[in-house]
C-alpha cells in the first residue's frame, strides 16, 4: 500500500485550513512539550489516550515526561504522539496541494488521513486531517516513513478513527 500517493490536498475540507504552526519531534529524550489544547479538544484526546494501544509496530508503551493525556509514546527511541496539537503551517500550504513540496505529502491510511512531513533533522512528522482533534506522530532517527510509519499509522487507525471524530479541528488544537 503506497499511503503517500500525491492526491490533491483539496480533498481535505478548507475549513481545516485554519491555525498556526505545531512543533515537535521525536528524538532519543523521554520527554516531549505537552500540548493545551482547549476543552472540546481535551475531551477527544483523553478518549484517545484511553484507547491506545499498549504495542505499536512491535514497540513497547512508554509514555515520555512529564506524563499527560495528551502525549504517548512506544519504544526506545521513542515513537511519539501529542493529540491536541495546532494545525501545521503545510497543511495549508499551496505546494504541498499541488504535489509541489517533496518534503510534505497528503496522504491516508485506513480511513485516516495524514500529513506527512520530513523534518530537518530528517525525521518524519504525521499529523491527521479531517478530524475534531490534530493527532501528531513523530517516528524516531532511523525509522522510515514508508516501512515503519505505514506500519505506525495502520497500528493507529482504527483508535484514531474510534476516538477522535471526523469533522474540523480548533484552530487553537
Amino acid at each position: 500500500m503506497n499511503i503517500f500517493r500525491h492526491r490533491p490536498f483539496g480533498l481535505l475540507a478548507p475549513a481545516l485550513l485554519i491555525a498556526v504552526a505545531g512543533c515537535s519531534s521525536a528524538d532519543d529524550s523521554a520527554t516531549v512539550a505537552v500540548p493545551s489544547p482547549d476543552a472540546k479538544t481535551a475531551t477527544v484526546c483523553r478518549e484517545l489516550h484511553r484507547v491506545l494501544p499498549r504495542k505499536l509496530d512491535g514497540h513497547g508503551r512508554d509514555d515520555p515526561e512529564p506524563r499527560s493525556a495528551y502525549t504517548a509514546g512506544w519504544g526506545n527511541p521513542a515513537i511519539i504522539l501529542r493529540c491536541g496539537v495546532v494545525r501545521p503551517p503545510k497543511m495549508i500550504d499551496p505546494k504541498v496541494a499541488e504535489g509541489g513540496d517533496p518534503d510534505a505529502i497528503a496522504g491516508g491510511v485506513n480511513g485516516v488521513d495524514w500529513l506527512m512531513e520530513k523534518q530537518g533533522d530528517g525525521t518524519w512528522r504525521f499529523t491527521t486531517a479531517g478530524r475534531e482533534a490534530y493527532v501528531q506522530v513523530s517516528l524516531p532517527k532511523g525509522m522510515s516513513a514508508q516501512d515503519e510509519g505505514t506500519a505506525v499509522l495502520t497500528g493507529l487507525a482504527d483508535t484514531v478513527k474510534k476516538a477522535i471524530p471526523k469533522g474540523i479541528a480548533s484552530m487553537r488544537g
